[in-house]
């Protein structure tokens, strides 16, 4: 598997397959947010987001039961798992 940098197609971040099956896997309590949870949104600091082992450039959280990968610099939705 070749390691390569995230892709912007049509402003959906291609993630590697590992995160997103990481971030699947990952057994974390769903934080409540009044709002809707869309690419490009920023989290609030009073979610907590978790780091994706081995990949840095991405974290991930569970709000409103909805799993999301986020840019952990930036706390903004990357991609919005369903």
């Amino acid at each position: 598997i070749e390691e390569t940098d995230p892709t912007t197609t049509e402003s959906t971040v291609v993630v590697p397959g590992e995160v997103r099956t990481y971030v699947l896997e990952q057994q974390v309590p769903s934080a409540t947010y009044e709002g809707e949870i869309v690419v490009g949104e920023v989290i609030p600091e009073t979610v907590e987001i978790h780091t994706v082992e081995g990949h840095g450039d991405y974290a991930y959280t569970v709000v409103n039961e909805r799993r999301v990968i986020v840019n952990p610099q930036t706390r903004t939705v990357i991609q919005v798992l369903e």
